[in-house]
């Protein structure tokens, strides 16, 4: 019986083919859902998510959202490390249950997530201390956007609500913290 071509495999075969070059997200994934539907009669499916996989595999370099490269000389093999049930447990007892960024818990009936602080695809290491509690919602959105991004829209909203509400000692220290964010060019395109 011969193997299946994965999305994977595509993917590959289309960045060796074009290496060292920057490369957008839209026309690689509607040339693997072209090729996939050539060889299977059906639709590829989590494309993107194949893509953003190899990235953290090491072997695509992402230059910026939606931008990724091959290059030859730079591929590398991380050795991504997962939390175990027992490191997990821990984790969650040590967030006390609850989501650390919006704090819903089982109670409010969400679902619960350990999360690497520091992303595995940057070497983040499975250890207790580099271990967070999300809700599935809140997990969602820190995957599409890095911890700074996250918190800058955060306080932004908390920003606004305390302008709403006059709180003037609040909306000063949100100007602080949005400063820093500016002094130090960190996610500069949020506004």
């Amino acid at each position: 019986m011969e193997k299946k071509i994965s999305i994977s495999d595509l993917l590959k075969e289309y960045f060796q083919a074009h290496p060292n070059q920057d490369l957008e997200h839209d026309p690689v994934v509607d040339w693997i859902e072209e090729k996939y539907f050539a060889l299977y009669g059906k639709k590829s499916r989590d494309t993107w998510r194949a893509i953003r996989k190899l990235h953290e595999e090491g072997f695509l370099i992402k230059v910026k959202k939606g931008v990724y490269r091959y290059d030859p000389e730079a591929v590398k093999n991380i050795e991504l490390e997962e939390f175990t049930e027992k490191q997990k447990q821990e984790i969650l007892k040590k967030d006390r249950y609850k989501c650390v960024r919006c704090g819903k818990g089982k109670e409010e009936g969400v679902e619960l997530h350990v999360d690497h602080i520091k992303p595995k695809s940057r070497g983040g290491k499975a250890i207790i201390e580099n271990g967070q509690t999300f809700c599935s919602q809140c997990n969602f959105i820190k995957k599409h956007m890095n911890q700074t991004e996250t918190g800058k829209r955060m306080f932004i909203r908390l920003y606004e609500l305390a302008k709403k509400e006059g709180n003037k000692k609040l909306v000063n220290f949100c100007e602080d913290i949005l400063e820093t964010y500016n002094k130090h060019d960190i996610n500069e395109h949020i506004e």
